[in-house]
């Protein structure tokens, strides 16, 4: 993959993934995100945490190119972000039209076509490429089937290893396991494993705390400002979730030293910060 990689874009070997100084996004005059610094090296595996409007699609936005900061810099590999084709979003499930007469082969397909562009067709390097991001994660078997008329974990492997057909480096992650059973979230978990032995740095946008803590390196704690980032225990405090959540999350310490939180605000998993 290293060899393609580099017909598009040379990545700067000293440089870290991401590299954000002080960016600040605004729209229509409403603050999104304000003056966000931060590093994320090769190979991490990153949980962006914060409540509903935080500010996490929208920081992702800016990553992948597709939203200029208002003030700020950021750089991917040294470079700016809209010269990368190695940065994969893998939405959440609901924003995909499942309906949409594609099996899964064609899917996976889709990948290529950054690579590619839209008016070549594949050749024997990318239809080959597509049959082993399919077999990374599983999936081979299902191939031939409508993306609609598979279950939740299996959808998320399938959009996964569309990523991989892009052959990213930077992979973006907007709650992938909101909706899946255990045995579904341990086999993305083993997925992640995979791409981080293969350096492939994932940031996971997710409301599950729990999760946060438990299964990445750092932990990103937004509401519109960076409140924390680094190691679960040092960004998990009760003044930083305090800061983060106010009355929607209740704090319990116990005589370990540990938090106990539940989140008492019950709407939906989906941000509304843009108009």
């Amino acid at each position: 993959m290293q060899s393609l990689l580099k017909q598009y874009h040379q990545h700067d070997p000293n440089a870290p993934s991401i590299s954000a100084h002080d960016l600040v996004v605004r729209y229509n005059g409403t603050m999104a995100l304000e003056n966000v610094t931060f590093t994320v090296n090769a190979g991490e595996r990153v949980a962006v945490v914060g409540p509903n409007g935080a500010g996490k699609s929208t920081l992702f936005k800016v990553i992948a190119g597709v939203l200029q900061p208002s003030a700020g810099r950021i750089t991917l590999y040294g470079g700016e972000p809209e010269r990368h084709i190695c940065v994969a979003f893998v939405p959440q499930r609901t924003q995909v039209d499942l309906q949409f007469p594609a099996n899964v082969r064609d899917v996976v397909s889709m990948g290529r076509t950054g690579r590619l562009g839209l008016l070549r067709w594949p050749r024997r390097h990318d239809r080959q490429l597509v049959e082993e991001c399919m077999e990374l994660v599983n999936v081979s078997d299902l191939a031939e089937r409508r993306i609609g008329e598979l279950s939740g974990g299996q959808q998320q492997r399938v959009f996964i290893a569309r990523a991989l057909a892009q052959e990213a480096e930077l992979m973006l992650m907007d709650e992938p396991l909101n909706g899946l059973d255990v045995n579904s979230q341990e086999e993305i978990y083993a997925i992640l494993d995979e791409l981080r032995s293969r350096g492939v740095t994932v940031l996971v946008a997710t409301h599950d705390l729990e999760q946060a803590a438990r299964c990445y390196d750092r932990v990103m704690l937004l509401n519109r400002r960076l409140l924390g980032f680094g190691a679960p225990r040092d960004v998990f405090t009760a003044d930083l979730l305090g800061q983060a959540y106010g009355d929607r999350l209740r704090i319990s310490e116990i005589p370990d030293g540990a938090l106990v939180w539940a989140d008492t605000w019950c709407g939906g998993g989906h941000e509304q910060e843009e108009p």
